[in-house]
Order: C-alpha cells, then structure tokens, then sequence
C-alpha cells in the first residue's frame, strides 16, 4: 500500500514531484481521474500524487477540491501526508494547506518549506529569493492568473490561511536539530497551525525532515517537492527498484525548453528518434493518415537499438513553426483551437499505436500539458 499521499494544485507540478521521487527510487503514481481511480493501485507503488487543479480557482472551491481529495485517498497505511505548493508561491497556498490540516485533525501541523535549492528557489530571512532576486519582482508577480505580492512566505500564507503562522529562520537551523526540534515544539504548544523555514541548501532540508520527524509531532509538508521527497527518504523504504526500463519520450511542445531538452538529450546518451512533420497532420486526413503510418512504421522498426525513443514534433524548430492562423483563413471550418486539438489527439494516437506494436516500453515520458492530456485520454487512463 502507498505510503505517501501528495495533493498537488497543478498536474505538472505533481509529475515534477514524480521525478523527484523516481530519482530517489520512489515508484509514484500520479492520479488523473479520481473517480475512476482503483484503489488496488496502491498496493503498486510507494507514492500516490493527486492533482487537483486548483491553483488559479476561488479559495474556497480550492479548499473544497483539497479535503475531497484527502477525505478520498487518505488511508491508515498512508505515514507522509504532503500539499505541494507552486515553487514561486502562486496560487491558493493556505486555504489548501487548511483542507489538508482539515481533512487530518487538529493533531497535524504544516511544515512549509518551499524552497526548491536546485532551480535557484530559496528562502532566507523569511523572503523567497529566485536566482538572488526577490520573489516580488520576478515574473511571478505578473502572473496574470495568480499574481504574488509579496516575497515574505509568512505573510503570503498569513493572508490565505484561518490558522496561526510562525517562522523558524536560519538562525535557527544554525543553532542545530536539538534547537529546532524544541523551537517546533513549543510553536505547536502556542497553538501554530502553520510554520514556515527558511531553506538556502539540501542540508537544510535534511535538518528540518529530521527535526520534524524526531519532534514526534505530526506534520504535513508543504512545499514544492523536495522537502517532502527528503521526508519520504527519511521515513519509508522504497518497494524494489525497476530496471532496464525502456522509455518512450512524446515531445509535442514548441516551447524553447523543450528544444533545448530535446537538443540535450540527443547529445547525452543515444536515442531512436522519429520526427513528426506537423504540417501534414492539419492538412488533411488523407495526409495525416500517411504520416501518422510513417512515424508509428519508423519507430517501432528501430526501438529495440535503444533503451530511450523519442517522437517529437518537427515544429519545435523555429523554421518549422505553423501558422495556424493560415489554415484558419483557408478553411472556415477550422480554427485554432480545434487545430490544436487535433495536433494533440493526433501525437496521442501515434503514441498509442506504438505501444501497441512495441510491447518492450515499461514508462512514457510527454512534454506539453495538451499532449499529456491527450495521451491519457486516448488511453483511458486514470
């Protein structure tokens, strides 16, 4: 049976905590459809990850979604309950970190610790810096969907949640585990609901897991990812660690990321690859037909020459990017959207066809949150 239960507001950011989990040789599952989710899942992995989707939502149908999904996935064998929140603070942080600590019992506190080290995302003094720059004037705080005001966590989640907040600084953690463990202590006997760290470094979070752990208070973590992976590590033996995995790699996104990604993973290790002309899919179905027959024919003829493949489309590359706006103007039937849509679906069948002639693929790795959807619908997957 799982053992960690993670509650995430956005789907990427699940999958992103996925990695940290599988790279620590945490088998993790992540849950797109809930109501048709088979609890005898669990009895397959370490780690069950449920997005909920609710970072730009009104704060109390977030909180709704957050102690529904708890209320559901929660079990006696669950040890590690974690909300992981945006590594820049967007979105609904206390009123999901509420839910949570709801859905738990007056017993549980959060542990927020949204430092992220590894992508330059750290907390000094109680302010959340990105590469050195104060969370306030970074992109986040122009998000149009879920702008943040403020780079101080404290405040952030004082604003959004009903529970007391406190925060515990590098002073702190200078003072070493003994210090903190009784800091946390007598935060939770003041009544805190909520204590927010400051975090610059992975030596960090392993003193708060285990100050935290040793406090022998419950607690939830709250935090991006890898405090919560930290935890799992400290708290859970991972069940048997697969090998000679065989990995299909689905690049749909034009995004530059992904390009440079795509651009690295060739130089690193050698991959079977097939490039998908995007052109030829929103043409017409004749022509889509064709090249969908080729990329699925290419492919699995030359998987087994490699432990990574990959198809990606031809538009990731600025000379190849469509205008949709063309095919729009010639064909009124089209537009946009429906476009997209159909270059989505269209990678998913391909993908779905290839699965079906090369049984040897045990994890299918997607770039782009439409052909992630894509993919998992046109395999039904919940």
């Amino acid at each position: 049976m799982a053992q960690c239960l993670i509650i995430a507001d956005d789907l990427t950011g699940a999958n992103a905590t996925g990695v940290l989990l599988q790279k620590i040789h945490y088998s993790s599952f992540t849950v797109i459809d809930s109501e048709h989710f088979e609890k005898a899942v669990q009895n397959e992995c370490d780690c069950i990850i449920c997005p909920t989707n609710s970072r730009a939502l009104d704060s109390e149908v977030a909180y709704e979604k957050v102690y529904i999904t708890a209320k559901m996935m929660m079990s006696a064998e669950t040890q590690i309950y974690c909300k992981r929140i945006d590594s820049t603070l967007r979105g609904n942080l206390g009123c999901e970190t509420d839910a949570l600590l709801d859905a738990l019992g007056e017993s549980y506190t959060a542990f927020a610790v949204p430092s992220f080290p590894q992508s330059g995302r750290i907390v000094c003094g109680g302010y959340m810096l990105v590469n050195g720059v104060p969370l306030h004037k970074t992109e986040a705080a122009i998000d149009p969907k879920t702008p943040v005001s403020s780079s101080s966590v404290q405040k952030l989640f004082t604003q959004q949640s009903k529970y007391p907040v406190n925060s515990l600084t590098i002073d702190d953690l200078q003072r070493g585990k003994a210090h903190l463990i009784s800091a946390i202590q007598k935060a939770v006997q003041n009544g805190v609901r909520i204590i927010t760290f400051d975090c610059i470094s992975q030596e960090d979070l392993d003193l708060i897991a285990e100050s935290g752990i040793e406090s022998g208070i419950p607690f939830i973590c709250a935090d991006p990812g890898p405090f919560s992976a930290t935890v799992v590590r400290k708290k859970i033996i991972p069940k048997e660690r697969k090998k000679n995995m065989k990995i299909l790699a689905v690049v749909g996104s034009v995004n530059p990321v992904a390009r440079l990604q795509v651009e690295e993973l060739f130089l690193s290790q050698h991959v079977v690859s097939v490039c998908i002309k995007t052109k030829e899919l929103i043409t017409d179905s004749e022509k889509r037909a064709r090249e969908v027959e080729r990329v699925v024919q290419e492919l699995c003829t030359a998987y087994t020459n490699s432990s990574v493949c990959c198809i990606y489309g031809d538009g990731l590359f600025p000379e190849n990017k469509v205008d949709f706006s063309e095919y729009v103007q010639e064909n009124t039937n089209d537009t946009i959207d429906s476009l997209s849509l159909t270059l989505a679906e269209t990678f998913a069948e391909i993908t779905f066809r290839i699965l079906q002639k090369a049984p040897y693929f045990t994890g299918i790795y997607t770039s782009g949150g439409d052909i992630t959807a894509a993919v998992c619908k046109r395999f039904h997957a919940a």
